[in-house]
């Protein structure tokens, strides 16, 4: 018997395409990562640590999912430089080293290197940004549009 067809799953942002990408959501997962590693720094209980753990791990896999999305589908051919393949692989290895670890300067390093993706993503459109400190129970900084 031949086989006409095959499945297999697919994500994206969107299929349709709508043109709505914006990095701030994987900003969002790297910010929850290194709240995690601070939380799980200071936490005696094994089954607080277990719940901070888990939690890092989910936003660490989310941040991956959201760079390589705007990465593959935002950007074009003609985007593609060694500065942006080398950003979004270290941010790989970033978010997988955090998963794998319980040090702060992880979750710090993986911060910053979607702060860069996102101030390469903006500029690429001409918006301008700035550096603002986040707005949550961890000392850090995003990127975020001018409006």
């Amino acid at each position: 018997m031949r086989k006409l067809f095959s499945l297999r799953r697919v994500y994206a942002h969107c299929d349709i395409p709508c043109g709505i990408y914006d990095p701030h959501t994987a900003e969002i997962a790297a910010l929850t990562v290194l709240r995690m590693l601070e939380l799980i720094g200071e936490s005696k209980d094994a089954h607080d640590i277990s719940r901070y753990t888990a939690v890092k791990e989910e936003h660490a896999e989310r941040c991956k999912r959201e760079i390589m999305i705007i990465w593959g589908d935002f950007f074009k051919t003609e985007d593609l430089n060694i500065e942006i393949n080398a950003l979004v692989h270290r941010i790989m290895e970033l978010a997988s080293r955090a998963k794998q670890e319980r040090e702060r300067k992880h979750g710090e390093d993986l911060l910053e290197a979607v702060n860069q993706f996102a101030e390469l993503f903006w500029s690429k459109q001409g918006v301008k940004i700035k550096r603002v400190a986040a707005p949550h129970k961890v000392e850090a900084q995003i990127v975020i549009p001018e409006l």
